[in-house]
């Protein structure tokens, strides 16, 4: 996770808004600032019990009215006393000790102050709907309290005015801090959800990108291993060949295995690049429809009798995507005919221009008598990659027979004016 997640300072926030390692757990860790709010409240709470119960056993109290009896201030003083070690307890169960000390808000003074706390963590920790119930109750048992010990130095109208003022302003300031972690967690959440999707963006380009590095080795590989697959069976069917034809086969041969092991080196060396994370490595040029002379003159040199009819206007012109994508159709054709056509003729038209498109065709003769284990073994995705890769271009592909039985694999591709 980057530092979107984890805060520089984890200990100066609550635990609530840190992301713990053991994200599941049910109750998050007390963090430093936890312990020191917490020991804080302690210790004002217990001040207060001390103040309090010292004001309740002296001759003429200040704050509330006399009690009737001194046992009664020992009593209040050890409800206090009690709260206070429940405060180590609030953020477990905050309803609960609400719940459970509500009786004593009727009439005790020295708790006074851990109650307050109790109702504020309620506030903070559980939904609006709850705090305004426990606020509800507060303002009955505080019409209570102030009828049960009243200041002697205040009508009664102004202590209960008092007690409804202090818990709305305990109300308001709760839900305040209750709404700001909310919005800390959701802006948490948001970018925790951003970089979720950034990487998810990278890993869907690297797997795009990994397709199209398997794709141009398909395209490669399967044209270069076609050529040595029928030099070396033209040798296996002449072995009486004359010296200079088998000399000129094994040049053929070894040449194709040469450029197919240079190509392999060349996308493993992408691939590994991209594994290391770098991007230095320059990629290897690109065919464009300027090299389409040099690949049909391969396929001749191996014994293809290739057509060629080319009739592009303004060949210069033509994108570097457009012509890439039109060599790599006449590879594949050219690669399927010989796997599945040996010795038929292969008719080869490109034309085209600006504005108009490009239309690349390749045409062979539908093979007849062929056994089934004569043909070169294939993946079966040549065909499959051309027809995304057209359909990318934004063009068409159509293969298949046509009315005369011949096989014929044709794409059109836009060519903008």
């Amino acid at each position: 996770m980057t530092s979107l997640a984890v805060p520089e300072h984890p200990w100066l926030l609550p635990g609530e808004l840190v992301v713990p390692a053991d994200r599941g757990r049910a109750r998050p860790r007390r963090t430093t600032r936890d312990w020191i709010v917490d020991s804080l409240a302690f210790l004002v709470s217990l001040i207060w019990v001390l103040f309090a119960t010292a004001d309740a056993l002296s001759p003429d109290p200040a704050m509330a009215t006399p009690l009737p009896h001194d046992w009664m201030a020992g009593a209040d003083a050890l409800a206090g006393l009690v709260c206070c070690g429940l405060l180590w307890l609030r953020r477990r169960w905050p309803l609960g000790l609400v719940v459970a000390t509500t009786p004593l808000t009727l009439f005790s003074m020295a708790a006074a102050i851990p109650l307050l706390i109790f109702y504020f963590t309620v506030v903070v920790h559980r939904r609006t709907a709850v705090a305004i119930a426990v606020t509800g109750a507060g303002l009955v048992t505080n019409l209570v309290f102030s009828w049960i010990r009243p200041d002697p130095s205040m009508p009664y109208w102004v202590t209960m005015s008092w007690g409804v003022v202090l818990s709305f302003a305990v109300l308001a300031w709760g839900m305040f801090v209750r709404a700001r972690r909310q919005l800390i967690v959701s802006l948490r959440e948001r970018a925790d959800r951003a970089e979720a999707e950034q990487q998810l963006r990278v890993a869907q380009a690297r797997h795009l990108e990994r397709t199209r590095i398997a794709r141009e080795m398909h395209d490669v590989l399967a044209h270069r291993i076609s050529l040595l697959s029928l030099h070396a069976g033209a040798l296996e069917f002449r072995p009486d060949a004359p010296a200079d034809e088998v000399a000129r086969a094994a040049g053929v041969i070894r040449g194709s295995a040469h450029a197919a092991l240079q190509d392999l080196r060349e996308v493993i060396g992408v691939l590994r690049a991209e594994n290391d994370g770098g991007d230095d490595a320059p990629e290897p040029p690109q065919p464009t429809l300027a090299d389409l002379p040099a690949l049909i003159a391969e396929s001749r040199a191996a014994g293809v009798r290739v057509n060629v009819s080319d009739s592009v206007t303004s060949p210069g012109e033509v994108p570097a995507a457009l012509g890439r994508a039109a060599y790599r159709i006449v590879q594949e054709g050219l690669t399927n005919a010989r796997k599945h056509a040996a010795g038929a003729a292969v008719r080869v038209d490109v034309t085209g221009g600006p504005g108009a498109g490009l239309t690349v065709a390749i045409g062979n003769r539908w093979p007849v008598g062929t056994a089934a284990g004569d043909t070169l073994p294939g993946a079966g995705t040549g065909l499959v990659g051309i027809s995304e890769r057209v359909t990318l271009a934004g063009g068409r592909l159509a293969y298949g027979r046509d009315d005369s039985g011949d096989f014929r694999l044709a794409a059109w591709l836009p060519w903008p004016a």
